[in-house]
């Protein structure tokens, strides 16, 4: 507990400092707005902008659907210690992503990351930006961001459910968003970043967001060690608990990926209709192989499923168009069924809820989708791919799945390690045995015995 306090109070100093920055960072930036010469004048779309705000409500609502997908999975003991992690997550990174996080991604300087001009959104106001979204308030890109910040965290958990500390959980949290998200999301998407300038083509996160979280997921499975019983400890508790998750989160993917478009235009409509058509094949192949190898169609397999063609799809779904959408869904579902079947029992790493063989493969085959299918027809702004003609798209694509997948293993791990040896990761085997609900929050999600 020390240990902790001490983490603790270095992290409210670390704040203090930011916001003291911060308030200097706005007055430099009060007086150079002053100046007509520093950016070209920019009008706000109203329409645009109504759009931006609603699908950043849609992605907000994303992580509590995520917490209902994977609390119905976990046993009935540990539920409330899933939905109580989504949810601190979603209050940690909007505070960090407010004081540095958002700076660290976007920021104007050049580098590893984007620097603390914005630390605080100093200079980060109601009038557009140009280098990122021309027709909306600066001010609400940045929030739409912050929600895919949120989530990207969020998905590690199902990865480690029933075994981590909270307090360790907490801080893995906050490194983690701040050593390995920010990065890589300033590489991908920042202005100036080094992939971006590769051109790397990620429209809403397959690589920032799923490879990202899947590998980092891997990682902890394999270090944090099995569950108490083995890898086959978990049955899903309450499974139209997962139901409503995914519908909240297929809901929510709209936002996602329509969103990520920083318009109402047709490029939304068209990353709306290959999100769908690409979460439905998906979700009706895994059915199908249920049936071939299960002899029944199972409501957990075909959820699955279409969260992984949701995933899959969302690094090129302003890209590439519907027909590509349901080969790219019939394909994640192959290679996701494979992985979770296949792979992981042969391998033994105990990914309680399969994150990474549902985000990590979903999220490296759309990258390498895009890479493909990406058609100057859906998008004239965007490069064509393999199958139109431009074999160098696939290769950077495939070079920005390897670079993010050793970056953020190798970090992440190092972020694991140094939390364990100063307070501990996982919880001890009398607490897993009673439960997370009750041993690290003290409470119950059901009172009756069934």
């Amino acid at each position: 507990m020390k240990k902790l306090a001490v983490l603790v109070v270095a992290l409210l100093f670390v704040c203090l400092a930011v916001a003291v920055f911060a308030q200097e960072g706005q007055e430099i930036a009060a007086k150079t707005s002053l100046s007509p010469n520093v950016r070209p004048a920019v009008t706000i779309d109203t329409g645009d902008t109504a759009w931006v705000l609603f699908a950043t409500a849609l992605v907000m609502l994303m992580t509590p659907g995520l917490a209902f997908f994977y609390g119905g999975m976990v046993g009935r003991k540990n539920v409330l210690g899933v939905l109580m992690q989504c949810f601190i997550i979603l209050c940690i990174i909007s505070i960090q992503w407010v004081l540095f996080g958002y700076s660290l991604s976007f920021g104007p300087a050049r580098g590893f990351w984007g620097g603390l001009q914005w630390a605080g959104l100093a200079g980060v106001g109601t009038t557009p930006y140009p280098d990122y979204a021309p027709t909306i308030p600066h001010q609400l890109f940045m929030a739409f961001q912050m929600m895919f910040a949120i989530i990207t965290p969020a998905l590690i958990i199902g990865a480690f459910a029933e075994r981590m500390k909270f307090a360790a959980f907490v801080i893995f949290t906050i490194l983690w968003a701040t050593f390995v998200y920010d990065p890589v999301c300033r590489w991908v998407w920042g202005a100036g970043g080094w992939l971006k300038e590769m051109g790397v083509i990620d429209f809403a996160g397959g690589i920032v967001v799923h490879i990202n979280a899947g590998i980092a997921a891997l990682m902890t499975a394999i270090f944090i060690g099995k569950r108490n019983g083995g890898s086959k400890a978990i049955l899903p508790h309450n499974l139209p608990f997962t139901i409503l998750g995914t519908g909240l989160l297929w809901f929510g993917w709209f936002g996602f990926n329509a969103g990520s478009s920083l318009g109402a235009n047709g490029l939304a409509v068209n990353a709306f209709v290959v999100t769908n058509t690409a979460g439905a094949a998906a979700g009706l192949t895994w059915a199908c192989l249920d049936r071939i190898f299960n002899e029944k169609p199972t409501v957990l397999g075909t959820v699955t499923g279409a969260v992984g063609g949701l995933a899959a799809i969302t690094p090129a779904a302003g890209y590439v168009g519907p027909f590509s959408a349901i080969i790219i869904g019939i394909v994640v579902s192959l290679l996701c069924y494979t992985a979770v079947s296949v792979l992981k029992p042969r391998l033994g790493y105990d990914d309680a809820l399969d994150v990474f063989g549902v985000h990590c493969i979903g999220g490296i085959w759309g990258t390498m989708a895009a890479g493909l299918f990406a058609s100057k027809a859906i998008n004239p702004d965007g490069p064509n791919g393999l199958f139109f003609g431009n074999p160098k798209q696939f290769y950077v694509q495939l070079l920005a799945a390897a670079v993010t997948l050793a970056y953020s293993f190798i970090a992440s791990f190092i972020i694991y390690k140094a939390i364990d040896l100063c307070i501990g990761v996982r919880v001890g085997e009398k607490e897993e045995i009673i439960g997370l609900d009750l041993t690290q929050h003290h409470e119950k999600a059901y009172t009756v015995l069934e």
